[in-house]
């Protein structure tokens, strides 16, 4: 069942997943330092499309290799400010990276599926309406976390339950 999303306009709010979405997702492990981090192939391209088509681009990502204690907050934040950098060096925006450190066995706020980051978002940009917000994502749970925030939701991927499409570059085609 595919979804019609409506015209796309300024007021509108990007969510994205971060591995497999906007780098490439590692095998069986995380992505713990600056050197382990690839950009998928345009993906900077992407965002910075869609730095100029919505109001708010965010990241939100699950990130329990940090209480696995396969990398720490510190460890993540400089792959995060790594992110941030080449997004904007490229021209491109990224307005915040919220992220989840729990495991999936402790079913936490936190952690996609669940909202809790969707909902600190908002709470650091009152002006995001989640009817007026895209999630990406490469998993059932972005899928699920877009359905629960009322949200549209895109997969990059193949499905037939969900809008798919292959790329960030593909879907910045459709704006």
């Amino acid at each position: 069942m595919n979804v019609a999303i409506p015209k796309i306009d300024t007021s509108w709010t990007l969510f994205l997943d971060r591995d497999g979405v906007i780098n490439k997702k590692l095998d069986d492990d995380y992505v713990k330092t600056i050197d382990e981090f690839e950009f998928l192939p345009y993906a900077l391209e992407a965002i910075k499309l869609f730095s100029s088509h919505f109001h708010r681009v965010v990241i939100v990502t699950n990130q329990q290799g940090i209480s696995k204690r396969l990398m720490t907050e510190d460890d993540l934040h400089k792959v995060h400010q790594h992110l941030l950098q080449e997004v904007q060096n490229f021209g491109g925006r990224i307005d915040a990276i919220y992220h989840a450190p729990q495991l999936a066995e402790e079913n936490s706020i936190m952690r996609k599926p669940n909202i809790g980051m969707a909902l600190q978002a908002k709470e650091e940009f009152p002006s995001i309406d989640f009817k007026k917000s895209i999630m990406v994502g490469d998993s059932i749970s972005d899928m699920e976390f877009a359905k629960n925030a009322n949200m549209f939701a895109v997969l990059i991927g193949q499905s037939e339950k969900y809008f798919c499409t292959d790329s960030l570059i593909s879907l910045s085609k459709l704006l």
